[in-house]
């Protein structure tokens, strides 16, 4: 982290609650770890320091975090809520030093002490909140909120249990339960004070009050309480310290006295078991209908935490609920958190009285709604009977905003039946159900897309009868991610020469890359820029070496697809153009080709029969290649288990290539694009996403372009696309899908690939084979490139300097300027 980490924000000589000088935290580390870990020196383990260590910023946080708070106590300010199911965080200390500035002095604290700080930072666990992109997302759009300086507050799930840490035995992905709250998390302060009802189940009664309004009570079968859990979220080398409020699921009353006291001792602690069981972990299987029935509920359980959060934050200045989406505007993150909808009309007309019109125009001016898919899948829509038992009066409101909103349609678009079918928030095809999507797009004011091509598709295709109502709700905010976390502190070695050469306004200002660009011509720096990549490329081999056993000379190409495991993103078509390029070896031995190591990661969800099968093929042609001294020698494959973000600071900066290569018009947008290429990596991809704007952005000769358009795809798949087309006249594509079903990369046991080559050449959902001569063609075009060192290190060099567009600051600015009217607030230290 060599980008201006010896500035701090404040003067050395501080006390040790908020000094920023070494001589202040390492007084401040040695209290906390007597009073608050409890621990002598003289016993104290590594994992004791990092706790006390970690304690000792949190502070430096909390003092920003209490100003904050302060400057937000505005009668006039406006805030943005962001509801997100997901906040994929990564470790905390790295980047809360990163961005208070004081890594230096930080390093010279723990020196004092006997520490290595290095070591420290090692030991934290990565908080279990998130599983991919949406999560990573909303992490990366607190940072850039915080850094600069807009006032928005992070909403989620406070989840006991991450997904699962994913190990590799004998190649097949096996889920281990993630524990990352085993050693507790010192970043984090409990609220118990900030606690809520949330109702679950049981009926409503319907009557009329003293004026002859028709009122509704909600009798719950089950009352779970929501306790508030901060995380401070600090911006960069600025006074704002924004928060992430999670929810933890506690029972009402814990221990049932009565129950004990008759003997029956489990019934005594039945409920709290039941409802501590609502946040216990990230995305249950909800193949069964139990794990539909939790997914539910624990949308509806933070969504519900969250509304009553804001409307007790602003009733209690004083303030008439009419006037709140006056000062709070509130983003759903795709569909997760769309109840919120319903919801918000529950609270307004059952618990706050007002009339059904006046709360729906305040529901829609408060919502926004950004849609992260094009798969009908991942829209969710919930089996009305199961959604009427937990959510009877949410069914109710839903029932009666769709009886309004399909008499708009019917008036707008008179005799058009099939399309107030179409639009109904109530789905009727294979059982009536709740589409989730429908339901976020009526009740909010905006509707977004992340990526210019997503937002397009949304507006042709998933959401069209919804664009032709209203247009003017649809915009586009491509994503971006944070240069602070993916490039100043994941590659210190780059963002260190990047400073050297254009200063270092660039952390906060990513556009000011575009200055990098002469230094092109510059052959000392690209001698400069060779050296940091392969440093990376050397710190990540050791790390692979060490948890797969594979090495991977840092010579080679590495060719990297890191992401989650899914036949959309094809991760069989790159196993694919690995099994060609072996096979070819194995015909001929003197082909020359320049080494090449492949380098995947990635988890697939525990029920994804195909995704596992994925990994096995990959592993196993790993396990083929890397022992083949035929071909060792000129390609290796490696997967890398449990990708995470603390393991993806190693692989974003060590990568030369970066496989991007979905089905056009699969892929919303992808935010992992953009970390390799703000890292220098060089992209093989479709025009999927927000890979049209990365090679709009980088140039198309710096960008390996392959596959069917997204207009190509429709049109093949119209007329009706037979799988055989592809193997026609194609023997090598003939010979490698034979391979996989020879036994020769599974120690003779035919069948464990069969299904995926059937899948291939019965339906080839994802046009695998249809990209597949494209594909192989792009990358021996890669092949070429990469033989000219000097053109592929210009190449990397202007795929950085052009990056400027994906950051999250630019996302967010946007956000806040065109959705959310949230202007910045200046924080001053007391």
């Amino acid at each position: 982290m060599n980008v201006n980490t010896g500035q701090s924000l404040k003067p050395a000589g501080e006390n040790e609650r908020t000094g920023l000088d070494a001589a202040s935290l390492a007084k401040a580390v040695s209290n906390h770890l007597r009073y608050s870990i409890g621990r002598p020196p003289s016993v104290a383990t590594a994992n004791d320091y990092y706790r006390a260590l970690a304690l000792a910023v949190r502070d430096r946080l909390q003092h920003r975090w209490a100003n904050t708070v302060r400057a937000y106590a505005q009668p006039d300010l406006r805030i943005a809520c962001y509801l997100s199911a997901e906040f994929l965080l990564g470790p905390h200390l790295g980047n809360n030093l990163l961005n208070l500035g004081i890594e230096n002095a930080t390093r010279e604290a723990m020196a004092t002490l006997g520490q290595d700080l290095d070591r420290l930072l090692a030991q934290e666990e990565e908080p279990g909140l998130g599983n991919g992109g949406l999560g990573r997302l909303a992490a990366c759009y607190l940072d850039s909120a915080a850094t600069l300086e807009r006032p928005v507050i992070g909403y989620g799930i406070r989840y006991e249990f991450g997904i699962f840490d994913q190990e590799i035995r004998d190649g097949w992905q096996v889920e281990v339960t993630d524990k990352w709250l085993r050693r507790g998390n010192p970043w984090e302060i409990v609220k118990p004070e900030v606690a809520y009802r949330v109702n679950l189940g049981g009926h409503t009664e319907h009557d009329r009050d003293d004026q002859g309004r028709h009122r509704v009570r909600w009798v719950p079968f089950r009352v779970v309480k929501g306790v508030a859990y901060d995380t401070p979220i600090q911006g960069y080398r600025v006074s704002t310290c924004n928060t992430l409020r999670l929810w933890s699921a506690e029972a009402e009353e814990s221990f049932d006295f009565q129950a004990f006291n008759t003997g029956d001792y489990y019934e005594a602690v039945d409920d709290k078991v039941l409802s501590e069981t609502v946040t216990k972990v990230l995305y249950p299987n909800d193949e069964p209908e139990i794990g539909k029935r939790l997914r539910l509920t624990q949308q509806y359980f933070f969504v519900s935490c969250s509304l009553q959060d804001m409307l007790r934050l602003f009733t209690t200045v004083g303030a008439p609920v009419r006037n709140f989406p006056k000062h709070f505007a509130v983003q759903l993150n795709d569909t997760h958190p769309s109840i919120a909808v319903a919801e918000l009309m529950r609270l307004l007309v059952d618990e706050h009285l007002l009339g059904w019109d006046e709360a729906w125009d305040i529901t829609v001016r408060t919502f926004g709604y950004t849609n992260h898919t094009l798969l009908p899948e991942a829209l969710e829509a919930w089996p009305l009977p199961l959604f009427a038992k937990l959510l009877p009066r949410h069914l109710e409101i839903i029932y009666e905003i769709n009886t309004r909103f399909l008499d708009e349609v019917r008036a707008r678009f008179p005799g058009d039946d099939a399309r107030v079918r179409r639009m109904s928030l109530i789905g009727e095809e294979g059982g009536k159900s709740v589409r989730m999507a429908h339901l976020a797009t009526v009740g909010s004011h905006a509707v977004n897309g992340v990526a210019a091509l997503h937002s397009e598709l949304l507006k042709t295709s998933v959401l069209r009868d919804f664009h032709d109502m209203w247009p003017e709700r649809f915009s586009n905010k491509t994503n971006g991610v944070t240069p602070r976390r993916f490039l100043a502190l994941a590659n210190p070695g780059l963002a260190g020469l990047i400073t050297r050469a254009i200063g270092d306004g660039w952390v906060r200002q990513l556009d000011e890359l575009r200055r990098l660009e002469p230094f092109v011509d510059d052959e000392s720096f690209r001698g400069e820029w060779r050296a940091v990549k392969r440093a990376n490329k050397e710190r990540l081999a050791d790390y692979v070496q060490r948890h797969t056993g594979v090495t991977l000379p840092p010579g080679w190409l590495f060719d990297v697809q890191v992401k989650r495991i899914h036949e959309y993103k094809r991760q069989h078509l790159n196993a694919l153009h690995i099994a060609r390029l072996y096979h070819r070896l194995k015909q001929n031995p003197d082909l020359e080709v320049p080494p090449r190591a492949f380098i995947f990661g990635g988890k697939a969800a525990p029920g994804y029969f195909l995704a596992k099968r994925i990994i096995k093929l990959i592993t196993a042609l790993a396990e083929t290649v890397n022992d083949d001294p035929d071909v060792n020698t000129r390609m290796r494959v490696a997967f890398v288990p449990n990708f995470n973000v603390q393991n993806s600071h190693l692989i974003y900066p060590a990568a030369d290539l970066s496989e991007q290569i979905s089905t056009a018009g699969k892929e919303a947008s992808g935010t992992g694009n953009m970390k390799f290429m703000l890292n220098g990596a060089l992209t093989i991809g479709t025009l999927d996403g927000a890979n049209v704007e990365l090679r709009e952005a980088a140039g198309a000769e710096n960008f390996f372009l392959f596959g069917l358009t997204v207009d190509e795809v429709a049109r093949l798949t119209q007329k009706g696309y037979w799988p055989g087309a592809p193997l026609e006249g194609n023997a090598e594509l003939r010979a490698v899908l034979d391979l996989l079903v020879s036994g020769d990369l599974t120690r003779g046991d035919r069948e464990v690939f069969h299904p995926i080559v059937q899948n291939l050449l019965l339906s080839d959902p994802f046009l695998v084979l249809a990209d597949y001569n494209d594909y192989v063609a792009c990358q021996d075009r890669v092949s070429a490139a990469w033989m000219d060192g000097d053109r592929w290190t210009r190449m990397s060099i202007l795929n950085t300097a052009r990056a400027g567009k994906f950051s999250s600051d630019r996302a967010i600015r946007e956000y806040c300027d065109e959705i959310w009217n949230v202007p910045p607030v200046k924080v001053t230290l007391d």
